[in-house]
């Protein structure tokens, strides 16, 4: 009988490129990964990996038992989902990958209600980045992730996870309090073009949208700041040191201490959560969605 945790590594080799990357998410050394893997190898009686350079790519056969390994996994998870749907009280361990202002806006609210409702489900956090996070919900590092999506851009297609949004968050432009906010967004804008900014980090999703909405509006942020905790934005920002762009959730439903002004189009970012297809039904997860979606409710209202 196949081994199910180096049938696990396998399926992590295919999404993960490298034996290194499969030890780090696995915690395993690499030697025990490629051990692991020439046993499996022996236990089908077929090579499965090639080497190819530095790295190893799959056989015919690789690929085959990659394919029916995912089902395996899947349905493995499936007996348990139906073994929790048996229960009359949700049990078990929800972990949930976030990003930093769901984790400031929601979280709170949402556990302390999961905390009531279900004082017998355990709740395990952990910050990530969406890109990341969803490759971990993927290889069942996270059950449940919340993400986010911003006006025009698309985040990769994971075919084995649902999308579920949860609000959409409403973005505005940050200056220092008592700006005036003026009547045209689009003047409200372009009325920064000679003023330091503070974005999220190069190469994130807020940052190039953020960088495209100032190019869309004539000019390049002349951006000081580089900076990814938006505690830190809020600061710089009532401090009269910057401008910058800042989503709703932000505030946690508390108000603002800095000038916001509507940007042009009035943009709203999509805040959802994606599970694993085969756990969407489980009870644990669709606990905690409920109680995510009644906190935005309360934050965010429509």
């Amino acid at each position: 009988m196949l081994d199910v945790q180096r049938l696990r590594m396998l399926v992590e080799l295919s999404r993960r490129g490298t034996l290194s990357a499969v030890a780090d998410a696995l915690s395993y050394s690499k030697a025990s990964v490629s051990q692991q893997l020439s046993a499996l190898e022996r236990e089908v009686g077929v090579p499965l990996l090639r080497r190819v350079g530095r790295g190893v790519q799959f056989t015919p056969q690789g690929n085959v038992l990659v394919a029916e390994a995912i089902g395996i996994l899947d349905q493995l998870e499936h007996a348990e989902v139906a073994v929790a749907e048996s229960l009359t009280e949700v049990t078990g361990t929800v972990h949930i990958a976030v990003f930093q202002s769901t984790a400031h806006a929601l979280l709170p609210g949402a556990l302390a209600t999961l905390r009531e409702q279900h004082p017998a489900l355990r709740v395990e956090v952990t910050e990530s980045d969406p890109e990341t996070g969803l490759v971990g919900v993927s290889s069942r590092d996270f059950d449940l992730i919340l993400a986010e999506q911003y006006p025009g851009r698309t985040r990769p297609i994971h075919a084995d996870l649902d999308r579920l949004v949860l609000v959409h968050d409403p973005i505005a432009l940050a200056r220092r309090p008592g700006t005036p906010e003026g009547t045209d967004p689009v003047a409200a804008l372009w009325s920064t073009r000679d003023q330091p900014w503070v974005l999220e980090p190069a190469g994130t999703a807020s940052r190039a949208w953020a960088e495209q909405l100032c190019r869309t509006a004539g000019f390049e942020p002349d951006v000081r700041f580089e900076v990814a905790d938006l505690t830190a934005h809020v600061r710089l920002i009532r401090a009269g040191l910057a401008v910058g762009l800042l989503p709703g959730l932000v505030w946690a439903g508390e108000s603002p201490t800095v000038s916001l002004t509507p940007l042009p189009d009035e943009p709203r970012r999509e805040i959802f959560s994606s599970t694993r297809r085969v756990s969407v039904a489980a009870p644990s997860i669709r606990a905690v969605r409920r109680a995510l979606a009644s906190t935005a409710e309360r934050i965010l209202p429509g």
